[in-house]
């Protein structure tokens, strides 16, 4: 069993930065893909971004390519996503998420409780 904590969301204005985190763990947490996706109010959850669990590769979708980053840390369970000029339509709940590669973009195996990330325009 994976378990998936997210922190770091929040209230930003238009064309801010933010950077919200995973931290994994459990027994096999380490060899499983990270992702990011995320749930907008009426809409249906969509996917954001991964990373291999080396970091050697990642996939950012192409509704935030340029402006969000996703990495992994170091030495630790645990994702980054940078995300750089925020824009209102950006505004959603963000789950971490976890998988193998082959899944984790469209099916992961475990999912966090998600974190607010509200931009206001």
């Amino acid at each position: 069993q994976v378990q998936l904590v997210e922190s770091g969301g929040g209230l930003v204005q238009a064309g801010d930065s933010l950077r919200i985190s995973c931290a994994a763990s459990g027994r096999t947490a380490s060899n499983y893909a990270m992702g990011w996706f995320r749930q907008a109010p009426g809409k249906e959850r969509e996917f954001v971004a991964a990373i291999t669990w080396g970091g050697g590769t990642t996939y950012t979708a192409d509704s935030v390519k340029g402006r969000f980053t996703i990495s992994r840390v170091n030495g630790k369970n645990m994702v980054n996503l940078q995300m750089n000029s925020l824009k209102a339509e950006d505004t959603a709940v963000y789950y971490c998420a976890a998988g193998p590669w082959g899944l984790v973009r469209t099916n992961p195996n475990y999912w966090g409780q998600g974190t607010q990330v509200t931009v206001s325009s």
